[in-house]
């Protein structure tokens, strides 16, 4: 059995979940409009650019989740994914998948948007590993604080390591598909790295490399 990995933004849904996220509580007035729609586009940007600065970014992304009680988060969570995130399912991401299943791969998502918003969109496709961002719960409370490295850039390698090392596997055969530049880090590490509808950086990087472009959409 080989490792298979996911990129899940942009890659298996057609948009950004975290961003989407917060434009959904705009959408439903949960936060401060205007304010809160002008940080989560500037930060989007500037993950997009490659200059996020994670820490910022949780800070601002995880404050919500501390301000409400989880059953009303994951009421708020059920509409979103229904609303927004099934529209963006993509029917060849969901194919692939399945290909690397009944191929007998080892399947896994690995994601910088966090857990509470990623966890019920991964089980849409029937992947039960995932490693994301990790927001901190305590005593069935979000605290706006996270825990781990934040799955995001080289933090995506060394989670991954981590879980390699905890589970005795590695990465000998194994494949990553992703869009995003962000990615380039752990693309470098697997057997066969794979981009699909890439950002140009990433087209750019592919191409030099002869590494696959694919389309999803």
């Amino acid at each position: 059995m080989s490792l298979t990995i996911f990129d899940l933004d942009n890659t298996l849904i057609s948009d950004d979940s975290d961003h989407l996220w917060g434009e959904f509580l705009v959408e439903k007035k949960l936060v401060d409009s205007a304010d809160y729609a002008r940080e989560n586009t500037r930060f989007y940007d500037d993950y997009c650019q490659g200059k996020l600065d994670i820490n910022e970014y949780l800070s601002f992304a995880l404050s919500f989740l501390a301000e409400h009680p989880l059953e009303k988060l994951h009421q708020w969570r059920k509409q979103f994914i229904d609303e927004k995130i099934r529209p963006l399912i993509l029917p060849a991401a969901q194919a692939l998948v399945n290909k690397h299943r009944n191929n007998g791969d080892t399947l896994m998502v690995i994601t910088a948007t966090n857990r509470f918003v990623t966890e019920p969109i991964v089980d849409i496709f029937g992947i039960h590993t995932m490693l994301a961002t990790e927001p901190e719960l305590i005593d069935g409370r979000y605290t706006g604080r996270h825990v781990d490295t934040p799955c995001y850039q080289e933090g995506k390698v060394s989670r991954l390591q981590s879980w390699l090392s905890g589970n005795n596997i590695n990465l000998d055969g194994s494949t990553f598909y992703s869009d995003s530049h962000n990615d380039i880090p752990l693309l470098e590490k697997v057997s066969h790295p794979v981009a699909v509808d890439p950002d140009e950086q990433l087209r750019r990087y592919a191409t030099d490399n002869k590494w696959p472009i694919i389309t999803l959409r």
